[in-house]
Order: C-alpha cells, then structure tokens, then sequence
C-alpha cells in the first residue's frame, strides 16, 4: 500500500534475490542473515551466531564488521562462561534507522517516532481540527515534523511512514474509499501533499487492520488463532488476523462491518453502533446537556438510566455485528477498541448476552489491552517491516 514503489528492496525481504550470483551479492546475504539473527535472537557472540547461522566462523567476523562499519550492529557488553574465553556480545544498533507511524483519527492525530527496535523515541498527538481535508494533511505533516525535532532528527533520517487511515486504501488510484467521517478524504493527490510534506517514503493502511496488528503483537490478541478486532469509534471498523497473519481481503476492503445494511437498508451498522449513534440514543431517552459518548458512558457508570439504557442500546446492536462476524470467521476472540472501547467494562456483559440470544457461537469477547494506542502501534510495526530492508540496502550500498 505504498504511495510509491520501494527501491532497493522488496517490501520485507531483505537484499533482492533476482541479481546474477556475484561476491558481492554473497556478502550482503550473509550480512543481511546475520543481522536479522541478531534482530530476533540478540544479543550474541561470533560463536553463536557460526552455530545458528552454519556461516564459518571466519565469515560471521568479516560480515559483523561490516556490519558495525554500516552502522548496523553494535557491541552489546561481554559473555563469561563458566569455562572458555570472554565472548564479545553483538546486537542491531537501533540508531541505523528510524520511522515514523501516524493515526489519523477524527477527534486526533496521534504521530509517534521509533528507531530499529520500535522503541518510542518521541510521540506528538493534537486535536484535528481541520475542516477541509488539505487542512488535516497539513497539520499530519506539522506534528510529524514537531515529532521528528523532538527525536532529534534530521530531514530525511526517517526511512519510512505508515499511515493509519479509515476507509480503503485503492493503490491504482492512489486515494482513499469509504472515510466518509473525514470530508474529502478522497481526493486525489492528497496522499502526495502528505508525501511530500514529509519527506519521506509512505505507505497507507485502514486504521483498524493496524489496530489489529498493534493488539495482535502487544495486547490482548496475542497467541488467538483467529483475532478479530472491532474499533468503534467515530465509524465501525474490523481487523481480522489469522495465524498471525493481516486478511485485508482482495481489495483491503475486508473488515468494513459497518457497511452492512442492516434491514430495510435505509442504515448501516456504522450509522447504528458508533460513537454518534450512542448520543443520539442518550438523546432520544431523555438524556439533556452537551453530549459526547465518553459523556454518555461516564453518565451510565454514574447510574444514569437514560444513559445505561443508550449503552445497553449500544451493546445490542454490537451483538449483532459480533455474530455476523462469529457465522463467517469463527473467531477465538474478539476484542473491543477505539473510543467505544474503552467503555467495554460497561458493554460486554450486556453484549455477551444478547450475543448468546442472536447465535449459538461463542467467541470471547476481551478490552483492548492498547487502547488509544493501538492504530499508532500497529503503524510502527508496518512501518518497521519496510524500513529494516530499505536501512540495510542503504547502509551496506554506502560502504561501496
């Protein structure tokens, strides 16, 4: 989903493979299967890495000095075995790179820097304010900058950006479908001004399939089998991940539950089951003041009936996406972020019961464990798996 073609190296898979056998080209394969060792196993000694790799020993010293020349690897302390000599230690050196991941949401914009490793180096989140869709790119591309300075950063030492965005990524048109909740989010070219306000290389995805990543990796989804997450929000989205794997669907259009007509077709779920829909309901049962749905929420914890009758409303209506999402992917789990989720102390026990009520299939239901910060963490993630290769291209092409 790349707003441009990679250069250098495919999207995840390290030094291209299609060129003629060369000694060069056999070099860069060890250093790259060196450094991908250290990256999942590290830190580690020379000795270590000749055993779990089968390189020589003499190749794995000549491929970790380049690699530390590069920049790539590092001297990570000693190992002092009980017998045998002192071992030098090696990791990936995180400063070889970093990028940047976006969430582009409604109510914020939530912008984060991570080097290497994906540790957090700087974070800027503001409100989005912006009323024409030129206006949210703008102030995207301004708090990506105010993150990077913080980082301290130079232009251009970020490698990569993946953008969280709702609605369907179209890479033949290169623009957005579906976020009818940021006006204008469509047009062409849009993504180019994004680009180019950078400055670097970008790729877009829909924010609730890098929230399914993010909660896959870090939060309540690890280890289920088939993980659906649903992010309730201003829209309804669904992330499905299978085996550990990411299913957008043929065109990236999987997961956009709150499509679905619901009868008579004059609404959709998402009309029904978002944040907009909960204080309409408040509204409509009597329910007076300015309204928000953390408003509403925060009103039915309270004991307010017209409020705990809106988000019991609310609940009912996600029971019947859960259980058209239980009868087609027969999920292990299903877990409940975005704004809305972060009421689901309140939403999934009501919700487990008319669930019970619609279908006799049971997947549990959990909170996010992410919250918030789920979409941002899901777009440092994606956003990593393109750099890595792009930095080691870079840095290895560098030495000559």
């Amino acid at each position: 989903m790349s707003t441009r073609p990679a250069t250098g190296s495919g999207s995840h898979g390290g030094p291209q493979a299609a060129q003629p056998w060369n000694r060069q080209r056999l070099r860069s394969n060890n250093e790259w299967l060196l450094w991908e060792r250290l990256r999942s196993a590290g830190p580690l000694s020379r000795a270590q890495l000749a055993r779990d790799t089968g390189l020589s020993k003499p190749t794995v010293s000549a491929a970790l000095a380049t690699l530390e020349r590069a920049g790539l690897a590092r001297e990570a302390g000693l190992l002092a075995p009980e017998r045998g000599r002192v071992a030098v230690l090696y990791e990936p050196d995180p400063r070889a790179g970093h990028v940047l991941g976006v969430d582009i949401g409604r109510a914020r914009l939530r912008v984060a820097v991570a080097d290497l490793n994906g540790r957090i180096v700087a974070r800027h989140d503001v409100p989005n304010r912006g009323r024409s869709a030129n206006a949210v790119a703008d102030a995207v591309v301004a708090a990506a900058h105010e993150a990077t300075e913080r980082a301290g950063l130079r232009p251009g030492e970020v490698v990569h950006a993946a953008i969280g965005s709702p609605g369907v990524w179209d890479e033949s048109q290169r623009r957005v479908h579906f976020a009818a909740n940021l006006p204008g989010w469509g047009r062409r070219g849009l993504f180019e001004r994004l680009a180019a306000g950078l400055g670097t290389r970008i790729s877009v995805h829909n924010d609730a399939n890098l929230a399914a990543l993010g909660e896959y990796a870090d939060g309540a989804g690890a280890g289920s089998k088939v993980f659906v997450y649903l992010l309730i929000g201003t829209g309804l989205g669904m992330g499905v991940v299978v085996g550990g794997e990411l299913q957008p669907g043929a065109s990236g259009a999987a997961g956009e539950i709150g499509l679905l007509p619901l009868a008579g077709g004059q609404q959709t779920l998402e009309g029904t089951a978002a944040a907009e829909s909960v204080v309409r309901s408040a509204r409509e049962l009597g329910l007076r003041g300015t309204l928000t749905a953390k408003r509403v929420f925060e009103a039915a914890r309270s004991g307010d009936p017209a409020a705990r009758a809106a988000v019991l409303r609310e609940a009912q209506q996600l029971a019947f996406a859960v259980a058209v999402v239980a009868a087609v992917l027969d999920p292990d789990l299903v877990v409940l972020g975005g704004g809305l989720g972060n009421g689901a102390d309140l939403l999934i026990d009501p919700l487990e019961e008319e669930l019970h009520r619609l279908t006799p299939l049971r997947p549990r239901l959990a909170a996010s464990l992410l919250g918030d910060e789920a979409v941002l963490r899901g777009a440092l993630a994606t956003a990593l798996l393109d750099a890595r290769a792009e930095v080691f291209e870079r840095r290895t092409a560098a030495l000559g």
